[in-house]
């Protein structure tokens, strides 16, 4: 029952969650007395152009987000303070947030092209939090307690009835600028627990629930305190019970403590103590429905435990390691790896691997602290670093890929790969060397005879038609190898993170009719509705889906990575030659 707790990752965790408990406790309080709530949201979301630069100039996430949650805390201040917007912080909130989304999107695409390592922060991770975390959630603590202590009278009564206050002699300004700078702090603080989306959950949520059964404004902050805590606590476990991300297993819980708080006041019982046992209740029933985690192989007694991070990967591991492997699949099929929060049973799975696999490029760069932070000692293996990537027909090593990480397209970088793979496990269990070698040479058999299919198909379509849109740019490698043009893509980035504007779609689709494009290709872990609005638009056709970051669920045409890259020719010999041919690879 208490064992999530003997992880090293939730120990740190639970730090986190008890300096934000006191911080977003007391703020929170502040928050709901002062009709901040929407501030105290807006302000995580309007790190997110802080985020962006951040993650593009190379420097800190939380310095970028604590310069954005200083520039709306000033921002709403001086608005506020303006006769039009006296005390009005939701429409001088609503002004500042709308700027501050505005500049992140414009960063994010059409500055630096990505904002593929900025979903942590925005969904939060306490998963993988460090000492700086630590130090940022105990500074919030100590500063929010402070200000509570030294303006918590003038707040309370501004809070109560702010034209009054003035008439008494009470000078808001001061006093509310140093609230606004807090509950920003709380706001960035919250960020590694909940996310910039989230933070409600430990800063409003909390407090409203405490508002419903207190009066007094000492009680009211002791009971927002306690609550933040448990919820964290309980949230926490929760969430390595269903290997659910913990900032949404927080607000889950967050929220449906709310509900039953004013279900119970609704019925006037007046004894919130009856409330424990339905909500401990509750979590025992959820804690029931866990998943069946990540993928594992049917393996042999003493078999290696490995941890692969993409879809591709895990396939390569179990062909060559056999019953000899124990594969933890981290990405699921149809996932989008640019946009993946780890979940708690990836970092144990980490922590008791003795090898990991990584696709490397940035593509799952989020491994970096999963590994980390699990406490174990695995060897972790880079594939994409030995993969030998191409451009045209030279070898040009692995700085190739620097801006594609999907290598994997070219059978001849899968072939590779899988060396790689039977390197790494030959060095870990010497004893299985022959049966690796024997699955091995067994698979690059079968990937020589689907690069030579795959050509073949190819060969058969004229190459003025080989004209290749996608939704986002993943098949560089796959166009190469196979003579096809590449005119562009519906998200013009090597991330999915990155956003269309309407100018460069419209482009885009004047350029498919000029060259005339038959097909526009969705993707299987994208949602289809931009490429197939821009094949309406354009009067080419988007029936044919390809498999691009990901391979696609048990039973369908991209199962396996063979199958993958099958299915994906076949779709494309299908779109190229309109619908009229397909491409069978056969004996694989």
């Amino acid at each position: 029952m208490l064992e999530p707790f003997t992880l090293p990752f939730v120990q740190r965790g639970l730090v986190v969650v008890a300096f934000l408990a006191l911080a977003g406790g007391l703020a929170g309080t502040w928050i709901v007395l002062r009709g901040l709530a929407f501030y105290s949201h807006a302000v995580g979301t309007a790190a997110f152009p802080g985020l962006v630069l951040a993650d593009g100039l190379g420097f800190a996430a939380h310095l970028g987000a604590g310069a954005t949650a200083a520039a709306v805390a000033i921002g709403v201040g001086w608005l506020s303070r303006r006769d039009v917007y006296r005390d009005r912080y939701d429409s001088s909130t609503a002004l500042i947030l709308v700027g501050a989304l505005v500049l992140g999107v414009v960063l994010a695409s059409d500055v630096f092209r990505s904002g593929a390592n900025i979903e942590t922060l925005l969904f939060g991770s306490l998963l993988i939090v460090d000492a700086g975390d630590i130090a940022w959630a105990a500074t919030a603590a100590a500063a929010v307690a402070a200000g509570s202590l030294l303006l918590g009278h003038r707040w309370l009564a501004t809070g109560f009835d702010a034209s009054t206050a003035r008439a008494l002699g009470v000078r808001p300004a001061i006093p509310d600028a140093v609230l606004l700078a807090l509950v920003s702090l709380v706001s960035v603080a919250a960020l590694s627990a909940a996310g910039a989306l989230l933070a409600g959950a430990l800063l409003v949520v909390p407090a409203a629930t405490a508002r419903l059964v207190c009066s007094r404004m000492s009680t009211w902050q002791a009971l927002a305190v306690v609550l933040a805590a448990l919820e964290g606590t309980a949230g926490l476990w929760l969430s390595v019970k269903l290997n659910a991300p913990p900032g949404a297993a927080i607000a889950l819980l967050s929220g449906a403590m709310f509900a039953v708080f004013g279900i119970a006041r609704l019925l006037a019982s007046g004894r919130s103590a009856r409330l424990v046992a339905p909500a401990a209740a509750t979590a025992v029933l959820l804690a029931g429905c866990a998943d069946s985690g990540n993928q594992t192989g049917q393996a042999s007694p003493g078999a290696v435990p490995v941890v692969a991070t993409t879809t591709q990967l895990g396939d390569f591991v179990r062909e060559v390691g056999g019953r000899d492997v124990e594969v933890a699949q981290i990405l699921r099929p149809n996932t989008d790896p640019h946009d993946y929060e780890p979940r708690p049973r990836d970092v144990s799975s980490t922590a008791g691997a003795k090898l990991v696999f990584e696709n490397g490029n940035d593509l799952d760069a989020w491994m970096g602290k999963v590994v980390e932070r699990s406490g174990g000692k695995p060897t972790v293996v880079v594939v994409g670093n030995r993969v030998p990537q191409r451009v045209g027909g030279e070898t040009t090593g692995p700085e190739a890929s620097r801006y594609d990480p999907h290598w994997w397209h070219d059978p001849r970088n899968a072939r590779a790969a899988v060396l790689a793979v039977r390197d790494a496990l030959t060095a870990t269990k010497p004893g299985a060397k022959a049966a690796y070698e024997k699955n091995a040479a067994s698979y690059l058999s079968r990937l020589g005879r689907l690069d030579r299919g795959i050509r073949r198909c190819f060969a058969s379509i004229p190459a003025a038609q080989r004209k290749l849109v996608t939704d986002h740019d993943t098949f560089g490698y796959f166009a190469k190898r196979y003579g096809i043009e590449v005119i562009g893509a519906v998200i013009p980035s090597q991330s999915t993170q990155a956003q269309p504007s309407a100018g460069e779609l419209s482009k885009l689709s004047a350029l498919i009719r000029r060259e005339r494009v038959r097909a526009v290709f969705p993707e299987s872990s994208i949602n289809p509705r931009l490429a197939r609005a821009l094949g309406r638009q354009s009067g080419a056709s988007a029936n044919y889906t390809l498999y691009g970051d990901t391979l696609g669920p048990k039973g369908s045409p991209g199962a396996t990575y063979i199958d993958m890259e099958r299915a994906n020719a076949d779709a494309m010999v299908r779109g190229f030659s309109g619908g009229r041919r397909g491409c069978a690879v056969r004996g694989l």
